[in-house]
């Protein structure tokens, strides 16, 4: 694995999420793996769970991690090719990221889209331009349109809580769209889709409003429908995600409370167990009494971070 963007840059997800889980059972097992290396933690957007995760599996690894907030601490960076740069912005990629690649081993990266330019957050410009001239493999910690970490750490934590059903019929998940007081990206819902139809042991069905259709590269094989207690019935996992419109770019077309998911919704599954990224807007996008129940399993999700990230950090590692 030279780099990590997405599903794409893993050849088996099994053996990769096998590997998260042993470093869970052992997480110093390779703690002289990354000795004499430093690896760039770069942040132009805001994190609490990808930052602090990642940090710690560098460190069972024997990495020196450096966390750099470009958004706050650096100068304002330029991605566009041939940009005349008489703005705001200061420093473009193209002198910036061959130095970052002289200081460091590898670089993570952490850029959310703006939610104005479909075409620009699309292109996924700013990865690609660190893959470009940087010369160092990159990670993704979140980009313009996808999460991979956190889909690991799905697939890790789902793979925990059903390693008897997997083994002897296929799972059903449900991404389900949820009310929030803003437009949130597509990213976390676009890898999820990405990550489990690409796993292929799961029924996969997304739900959501009409009007609130994600890109169908990503979600090509899932089943989709705005029938959610349909989509429910059976389930034994359900995904809570809020997300703005894709046609439409970025907008909140309703934020009707009826989609938040309640334990009388939960009586339709498959006694599901629930899962949401975090952060997480209490009563809005889910209720108290389903994010504090037994079915709840996003402290064990949010903790898996550290598993996915040091299985991810190793691969790169040991190819180096």
């Amino acid at each position: 694995m030279k780099n990590f963007i997405s599903v794409k840059d893993v050849t088996n997800i099994d053996a990769l999420v096998a590997k998260a889980l042993a470093y869970k059972a052992d997480p110093f097992a390779d703690k002289r793996l990354g000795a004499g290396k430093r690896i760039g933690l770069l942040f132009l957007n805001p994190s609490l769970r990808t930052r602090l995760s990642t940090q710690v599996a560098a460190a069972n690894l024997g990495l020196e991690a450096i966390v750099f907030n470009v958004d706050k601490e650096g100068w304002a960076m330029e991605f566009e090719e041939g940009a005349i740069m008489s703005g705001n912005t200061v420093e473009h990629v193209k002198d910036a990221a061959p130095i970052l690649g002289n200081y460091f081993d590898m670089l993570c990266i952490r850029a959310f889209p703006s939610l104005k330019n479909k075409e620009d957050d699309y292109s996924e410009e700013v990865m690609n331009a660190f893959m470009k001239y940087s010369g160092v493999p990159i990670v993704s910690l979140e980009s313009a349109t996808l999460h991979p970490l956190q889909s690991l750490t799905d697939i890790l934590t789902i793979t925990e809580n059903s390693k008897f059903k997997i083994q002897n019929s296929k799972l059903k998940i449900v991404l389900t769209w949820a009310p929030h007081i803003k437009p949130l990206p597509q990213c976390v819902p676009n890898s999820t889709a990405q990550w489990i139809n690409a796993w292929g042991q799961a029924d996969f069905v997304i739900t959501h409003p009409e009007d609130y259709e994600l890109d169908e590269q990503f979600t090509n094989g899932a089943i989709i429908t705005h029938n959610q207690e349909e989509a429910l019935k059976g389930a034994d996992f359900v995904y809570v995600k809020n997300w703005s419109t894709f046609k439409d770019y970025g907008r909140i077309y309703t934020n009707d409370p009826s989609w938040m998911l309640t334990t009388e919704k939960l009586k339709l599954t498959n006694n599901a167990k629930v899962m949401h990224c975090l952060p997480v807007r209490r009563n809005v996008e889910l209720s108290d009494e389903v994010l504090d129940s037994n079915n709840s399993i996003v402290t064990q999700q949010a903790s898996n971070r550290v598993w996915a990230a040091q299985a991810v950090l190793s691969e790169i590692l040991k190819k180096a």
